[in-house]
């Protein structure tokens, strides 16, 4: 019955989703596995999580999507996201949930909050900052670079990647109140709220600023022979760029991934601290 809901469930936002242009076909197909799996192998509270930052994470990509255009040009992936965005940025919580139904322990969901605190932070920080009137600056240099540049970071986007982190501890604080949670019980009624998003708010926004920094330091990026402007995009101008910088591979989805591995390390390094066991 898990897996006859997770299926109807998933394919029904990720069917919306794809309705509005917001998920290719492949990306609609690995929202729908992805989703399934995670409600079979864990529960509404894992679910919901997920759910929480797909949603969100779209809401905010169509807002004020002309004023972003610019930004968003030298991307190397706009508009629908495939199935390698959906993997990059859900497939270790999945991982994790399956971890976690096959050997449970605490450890799991709390590097399972870091990781989603951590990619719905880079995503808000993404489409929120990229309202900025403000240029946004290196976060390794701090000197001014164009908007969508790798590694590029402004005071509201930092805003906003503290604000997706909070966001999924209240989503999860709420879950846990449904009944058949199967989340690990390890704090008090009263310290719970605060342990969840302290742990989320700063895995958060400290897999986000993470990830900022592995693009501005191994992503592979490119710059365009015709306009001379630097980018994730391998062809610019009708034509193709030349690679100036980063590692062979890089690309920004595996950048998101050592993020959300960066975010789901330190919400475990975090619960150590307040005494999990």
């Amino acid at each position: 019955m898990e897996w006859l809901i997770g299926l109807a469930c998933s394919t029904g936002i990720a069917g919306m989703a794809y309705a509005k242009r917001s998920l290719s076909g492949s990306g609609f197909l690995a929202a729908v596995i992805l989703g399934t799996v995670m409600y079979a192998l864990g529960s509404a509270v894992w679910y919901g999580s997920l759910i929480a930052f797909f949603v969100s994470s779209t809401l905010w990509s169509k807002w004020k999507k002309h004023a972003k255009e610019e930004a968003e040009s030298g991307y190397e992936k706009t508009g629908r996201r495939d199935a390698g965005q959906v993997f990059a940025n859900g497939g270790l919580g999945l991982l994790l949930c399956v971890a976690h139904w096959a050997y449970p322990h605490p450890l799991w969901w709390y590097s399972f909050l870091g990781v989603m605190a951590a990619v719905t932070a880079d995503t808000w920080a993404t489409e929120i900052g990229g309202l900025s009137r403000r240029p946004p600056r290196s976060i390794k240099t701090g000197r001014l670079v164009a908007p969508g540049t790798s590694g590029g970071v402004t005071g509201l986007g930092i805003g906003a990647s503290l604000a997706g982190g909070l966001f999924i501890g209240i989503v999860v604080w709420a879950l846990l109140y449904v009944p058949g949670q199967t989340a690990p019980d390890v704090f008090t009624a009263a310290l719970r709220p605060a342990a969840m998003v302290g742990i989320t708010g700063l895995a958060g926004i400290i897999g986000s600023l993470s990830d900022s920094w592995i693009g501005a330091t191994w992503q592979q990026m490119y710059r365009c022979s015709a306009c001379g402007r630097e980018m994730e995009q391998t062809r610019h101008c009708s034509m193709p760029t030349m690679p100036i910088r980063g590692l062979t591979g890089w690309n920004n989805d595996v950048v998101n991934v050592v993020g959300s591995l960066v975010g789901g390390v330190s919400a475990a390094l975090l619960a150590l601290a307040l005494g999990l066991d």
